[in-house]
């Protein structure tokens, strides 16, 4: 899952948004202090994975902000964390993961469907009954081929780029290249998706998959009206199924969500959703320091990247314990990574791939990201919330944590370029974190001759149209590519295979494996789906974990942390293991 830390934007943006945050309702807090309210006293760690300040308390403005916008709010085409987190307050996929903190969180639930798909045929047919009375916001009763509908307008990657690959490589028969716009009967999947009556949903997949659940609280999965599909424009105006429907939607400035007056709590008995404000407002392009310094004012009440406090902001809050107390340090199974693109020479080489792991300035990657507090040192893939990870380091990355020169020149040397080369690193050009990967490995990897040339590009697009767009990552020479990326779900198929398997990887972009193409990784992920036995499963994703590590697929840089902030104007407030954040489906104001 993309992960979103947006963090700087222009004062006249940033200007823009603030009026848009500020219009918000919600009760201020006193700067640092440390709040007794509602019963609950501030303290660190207090809404890491457990309820802090309790409430069913209706009412309220949710402020929230972000120094950029996101990939999309269309469930059909989102791919971040934030995103997938916000969504289930407007739409209702089949399973969701459940509103609650710790561990409770990262279970799939039946929200839309009365109850878990029940598979037959090896565990290659899957088969969902639709709830009766959902309505949609115009008060038309959802039906199973708004679900087939949803599901089948997300295939289309031309239109909708930016959603999971799941549903294209797993449902049978999916002819390539397929779009709903141009197959409006969807004849074309009537092998992959059967609706024979309004309540019931039945898919056919290529291949036995026992964790379809987990595909199944997919965004996509959400039911879309045909006939008020707006195809790339939907986003603007999602027809809501949750408690929430859009207010209001603008690309530069933000958007509102109210009370959807036809959402029915006792159609809702799974999900946990609180839906505590009356309204939730989210502005994009406010500063990064700035959403940091508004929060501790009491002045905006979420961070809705939901990654952390920017470096010089976490400094200070440790440093004084009264905001200390308002924090929490949520790790996640989460690894901020760079990819080394094998499409761009001399990266299609082994070793010259070998020297940039050797050359990489380990520590100084962990402390772009705020040191310790920050993520841990990643010394393989796999993060260790990862269900059966294991953590290897066949590179020396804790041994030499500054990197080894040595090792990097020896590695030169067999690629065939003894004085190094010259090669270009991409990064989200909002995100203050990654400028600083590119440029503490910019100034490491120079030691060794290998010069990199710092390529910044917009996060909304940087998977579409950049980073993640093969030609223009190969005609650009985009060698190293910065990313992030979190587990879909916590094991090794949610968290590996959407960024380490080559034939996920599409020429009309939207991408999230961004050049690592080994084949042997493609022959054992299919070796892990056929795997009946977990433990045996497990330790096949360790093994395509290390061959990646072998074939020095990507750079890993941290396992993941953030230090979040919470002001005094929150109620109901935890973090849990499926969003990694705070709740947005249970979160309150006092």
């Amino acid at each position: 899952m993309r992960w979103n830390r947006i963090t700087t934007a222009t004062a006249v943006a940033a200007a823009v948004a603030m009026s848009l945050v500020a219009c918000g309702g919600g009760p201020k807090a006193t700067p640092g202090g440390g709040s007794s309210e509602g019963g609950a006293t501030a303290a660190f760690d207090a809404a890491n994975n457990k309820v802090f300040n309790p409430s069913d308390k209706k009412g309220g403005t949710l402020r929230m902000a972000i120094t950029e916008n996101w990939d999309s709010t269309d469930p059909g085409d989102t791919y971040y964390g934030l995103s997938w987190n916000l969504v289930r307050n407007y739409v209702r996929p089949l399973m969701v993961f459940k509103s609650a903190p710790g561990a409770e969180g990262a279970k799939p639930v039946p929200d839309l469907a009365e109850a878990p798909g029940v598979p037959s045929d090896n565990a290659k047919t899957w088969t969902y009954k639709i709830r009766k009375g959902v309505k949609f916001e115009d008060g038309t009763e959802v039906t199973s081929k708004d679900v087939k509908y949803a599901v089948a307008r997300s295939l289309d990657k031309a239109t909708l780029p930016s959603g999971p690959t799941y549903f294209n490589d797993f449902l049978l028969d999916v002819p390539k290249g397929y779009s709903v716009y141009k197959d409006p009967s969807m004849a074309g999947i009537a092998k992959a998706i059967e609706t024979p009556d309004a309540n019931t949903i039945v898919f056919h997949l290529n291949k036995p998959f026992a964790g379809f659940d987990y595909f199944a609280q997919l965004p996509s999965t959400a039911p879309v009206p045909q006939a008020k599909d707006t195809g790339a424009k939907y986003k603007e105006h999602p027809i809501s199924t949750g408690p929430y429907k859009f207010e209001s939607y603008d690309a530069n400035k933000g958007i509102s969500l109210v009370r959807n007056d036809q959402y029915d709590p006792a159609t809702d008995p799974n999900s946990g959703r609180k839906a505590l404000p009356d309204k939730i407002t989210v502005a994009f392009n406010v500063n990064g320091t700035d959403i940091d310094n508004r929060l501790i004012a009491g002045d905006l009440d979420v961070d809705i990247a939901g990654t952390g406090v920017q470096p010089e902001t976490q400094a200070k809050i440790l440093a004084d314990p009264k905001l200390k107390a308002h924090a929490d340090n949520v790790a996640a199974p989460r690894l901020n990574f760079t990819v080394l693109n094998t499409e761009v020479a001399p990266l299609n080489n082994l070793d010259c791939r070998k020297a940039i792991l050797y050359a990489a300035d380990h520590e100084g990657y962990q402390r772009a990201y705020g040191g310790p507090i920050g993520g841990d040192i990643a010394t393989n893939m796999m993060p260790p919330l990862v269900t059966g990870a294991e953590k290897f380091d066949d590179y020396g990355f804790e041994a030499n944590k500054n990197g080894d020169v040595a090792k990097a020149k020896e590695s030169l040397a067999k690629c065939g370029q003894p004085n190094g080369f010259n090669i270009n690193i991409a990064y989200r050009a909002d995100r203050a974190k990654e400028k600083a990967v590119a440029e503490t490995l910019q100034q490491s990897l120079k030691r060794v001759g290998i010069n990199l040339t710092t390529k910044p590009y917009p996060t909304g697009d940087y998977t579409k149209l950049y980073a993640g767009k093969p030609d223009f990552a190969k005609a650009n020479k985009l060698g190293l590519i910065v990313y992030s990326w979190g587990a879909d779900w916590p094991d090794g198929f949610g968290f590996l295979s959407q960024i380490v398997d080559s034939r996920t990887i599409r020429a009309t972009g939207g991408n999230t494996n961004l050049g690592i193409r080994i084949p042997e990784v493609d022959q054992m992920i299919d070796q892990a789906l056929a795997e009946t036995d977990e433990a045996k499963r497990n330790a096949l994703w360790v093994s395509i974990d290390k061959k990646v590590m072998e074939q020095a697929g990507a750079l890993p840089g941290i396992w993941a942390k953030g230090l979040l902030y919470r002001p005094d104007t929150l109620a109901n407030v935890y973090s849990n293991d499926g969003q990694n954040m705070y709740d947005y489906a249970g979160i309150g104001l006092k």
